[in-house]
């Protein structure tokens, strides 16, 4: 199956609107279940963005489930509860938000730790089928 972009924003030099332009694409993401590709630490990922919004000491955060790309840690077989990554949007960049597969894992129990002012969170939307043109 290949995998078509429905929005992106390229390397961009870091200033508030870069930041702000990948924070609305993410929660795009986050609102409609869609997988977004992007580049973090210098490495390309595949996420799937669970949560987004403010750590405790207000700095943004997006919780992911990384199914794919690279990983200073290294990446677990899909569905493993450790490809949860806490990510800080400001190091985000080349952001796609793609259109395919929502993926998931149990024991996303970094939320409180990632996330403690929650903006949006997929948890919040029902599941979309697109069978039933949603």
């Amino acid at each position: 199956m290949t995998t078509r972009i429905l929005r992106s924003v390229g390397d961009a030099v870091r200033c508030n609107s870069a930041v702000e332009e990948v924070y609305r694409l993410i929660w795009t993401a986050v609102e409609h279940r869609c997988p977004i590709a992007a580049v973090y630490n210098s490495l390309p990922r595949l996420l799937c963005p669970h949560r987004l919004g403010r750590n405790k000491h207000g700095q943004l955060r997006v919780l992911c489930y990384q199914y794919g790309g690279e990983s200073e840690s290294g990446l677990q077989p899909v569905g493993s509860p450790a490809n949860w990554r806490c990510i800080a949007v400001e190091k985000l960049s080349a952001v796609e938000v793609l259109e395919g597969s929502w993926r998931t894992a149990p024991n996303h129990s970094r939320p409180a730790s990632c996330i403690a002012d929650a903006d949006i969170d997929a948890e919040d939307y029902p599941e979309r089928n697109p069978q039933k043109g949603h």
